[in-house]
């Protein structure tokens, strides 16, 4: 169930907003709690973030799976010299761009794109494009053990087409 539990709108007065903007290390990340997939925002990949800071100084950076943005910022805050970040969601896209700007990157090393993951890792694949480092944060493939071996099979593939696209050297954060 979803819903408030206390200050709900009573005798015709507006909801509050569930939009909040949280901080992370050094940079800020607003997301809508009431109609983000989940909040938007994963605590246990808190780690995983820092780290891909600590390894995009100077890197072109493609974050596959982006959502909100969280380590497409991680990687701009540590000097990436381009990200690439790709969600199938519109929306999402909308609001990793405006984190951006709510931290002050520039907007020239941010690149967003509205496609499909599997089809665009196949597509740099064909044109031999290369990245220094590559983001794997897919949402869950199994929501029940039934589609357990399927889930399998798509994390191995996004991996395997991911490694194909690291340029000598590159990183792959899965």
């Amino acid at each position: 169930a979803t819903g408030w539990l206390r200050g709900a709108a009573a005798g015709g007065l507006p909801l509050p907003p569930t939009e909040i903007t949280i901080r992370e290390h050094d940079w800020r990340l607003t997301l809508d709690i009431a109609s983000g997939h989940k909040t938007g925002f994963y605590l246990d990949q808190r780690e995983n973030r820092q780290m891909s800071r600590l390894l995009s100084r100077d890197k072109a950076v493609l974050n596959c799976f982006c959502y909100t943005g969280g380590f497409s910022l991680q990687a701009l805050a540590g000097g990436a010299a381009s990200v690439l970040s790709i969600d199938s969601s519109g929306p999402a896209l909308e609001k990793a761009a405006a984190n951006v700007a709510l931290n002050g990157f520039a907007l020239e090393r941010a690149t967003f794109l509205d496609a499909d993951v599997n089809a665009s890792l196949r597509q740099f694949g064909a044109t031999g494009q290369t990245f220094d480092a590559i983001v794997l944060d897919p949402p869950k493939f199994a929501p029940t053990v039934t589609h357990a071996e399927r889930a399998a099979r798509a994390y191995k593939d996004i991996n395997r087409l991911a490694f194909k696209l690291l340029a000598p050297g590159g990183v792959l954060f899965t």
